[in-house]
């Protein structure tokens, strides 16, 4: 089995777990004082927290996502977010990376973005940047709150 692994920390990991735990609709598979870890199978990602104090330093990373398969799925994960109290925005029809999708934007408490989205057709544009002035500005860096999509 081959699953990506992404490691972040988090200044909270109890708002943090809350927050992965809605948005991969699965509790973790191991959980301690200052470190959670979920394991999995869709989308095949290993992903753990770690309780620092010092989450969010500039880096390469602009955002993550998940791609699903429907808009279906795309509307359903925007439910389980906002029903769980996490700010979200959605995307109908935008163009990003190449790619007419729908997506759903949310921020974890550390200022990490996550999209979930579904690829409907190929566009011969890059697209804009997600205006994402529909997420709370405590949730949101607005150093990293324009620029490309994918950039």
């Amino acid at each position: 089995m081959t699953r990506i692994h992404v490691s972040l920390a988090a200044r909270d990991i109890d708002a943090s777990r809350r927050f992965y735990e809605t948005l991969f609709g699965t509790a973790p598979v191991k959980t301690k004082e200052d470190y959670v870890k979920f394991s999995v199978d869709d989308p095949s990602v290993n992903l753990s927290l770690v309780q620092s104090d010092r989450p969010g330093e500039p880096g390469p990373v602009r955002h993550y996502g998940i791609e699903v398969g429907s808009t279906e799925e795309v509307v359903a994960a925007h439910g389980r977010i906002r029903a769980a109290g996490f700010s979200t925005m959605n995307e109908e029809g935008t163009t990003c990376c190449f790619a007419v999708q729908d997506k759903v934007w949310a921020v974890d408490p550390d200022g990490n973005r996550w999209e979930v989205f579904v690829v409907l057709e190929d566009a011969d544009t890059f697209g804009e940047g997600p205006q994402l002035a529909g997420l709370s500005k405590v949730e949101v860096d607005p150093a990293q709150a324009d620029g490309p999509c994918c950039g």
